[in-house]
């Protein structure tokens, strides 16, 4: 099964073959990852809206402004919670219900993150920000009353983070700022039906990072580890396995247990791996 789309969709295809294996609606953009994540790390979620803040850093260039790896800012707990308190009168004066959940997951409840569509943080970085924040905008190139909140609070994060004395220790030692968020998977707490997948996400940062060589690697490890596994169990029980890429997912099943002369055929007729990868 292929789930093909094109690479500008807000939900990513890992996100939508996850949301699929959960039984989750929503539309591009809208599946509560942030909720699913809060309640995960604790958090008494309701029937809120919520939406995943990341603390980052953006890179201001001539042309654009892309988005740092969030986990290129190695952001200690002390330091989360220092930041956190700092943006918290933002949020809650603006009427958000704002929880601290890890160093790098913070999350705000607000009835306006009910549909309100944000493209996911896999897709926004290393790229330019404005493609991305511009999304929600109408036909006439205007952000609805949500994004404009959202828009207001970025721009009031980096006028009170920039003088803090957290960003000031940071510089001194060369490290990068915090100086915006990214808000990410909005939405109300969907159950999970069925059995939740495995995921496996090591080819994430090296694809992210463009390094093709210890990407190469994760393949090798995957093929050693996980998949040799999966290879093994799909001889006792039907398993799946799903690859994500930039613009598709695509699934495999495990065949019924035939025989040698028809395994032999099957290799035969097998896609090349190269074809596969290409497809996503």
């Amino acid at each position: 099964a292929l789930d093909a789309a094109d690479d500008d969709t807000l939900s990513p295809p890992h996100e939508r073959a996850l949301a699929a294996a959960f039984g989750w609606h929503g539309a591009d953009g809208t599946l509560p990852f942030a909720a699913r994540a809060a309640a995960t790390d604790g958090i008494a979620v309701g029937t809120l809206a919520w939406g995943l803040v990341t603390p980052c850093h953006w890179l201001v260039g001539r042309d654009h402004v892309t988005l740092v790896d969030p986990a290129a800012l190695e952001l200690t707990e002390h330091e989360s919670r220092a930041a956190f308190d700092a943006v918290r009168p933002l949020f809650e004066g603006d009427g958000f219900r704002f929880e601290w959940g890890a160093p790098m997951r913070w999350y705000a409840a607000h009835e306006s993150l009910a549909d309100l569509p944000c493209a996911a943080l896999d897709r926004v970085i290393g790229r330019d920000v404005e493609r991305w924040l511009r999304a929600g905008d109408d036909a006439g190139g205007r952000p609805a009353t949500p994004l404009r909140r959202v828009r207001r609070l970025q721009a009031e994060w980096q006028l009170l983070l920039y003088p803090h004395p957290l960003n000031e220790a940071r510089e001194q030692r060369g490290a990068l700022t915090l100086n915006s968020f990214w808000l990410s998977g909005c939405g109300r707490f969907q159950p999970e039906h069925g059995t939740a997948p495995l995921v496996d996400e090591r080819l994430r940062e090296p694809l992210l990072a463009q390094d093709f060589v210890a990407w190469a690697d994760a393949w090798r490890a995957l093929d050693a580890e996980a998949l040799g596994a999966l290879l093994d169990a799909s001889r006792d029980a039907r398993v799946t396995l799903t690859l994500c890429g930039e613009r598709a997912a695509q699934r495999f099943e495990s065949a019924p247990s035939r025989g040698w002369w028809q395994r032999a055929g099957d290799r035969w007729r097998a896609p090349e791996p190269r074809a596969v990868l290409e497809a996503l």
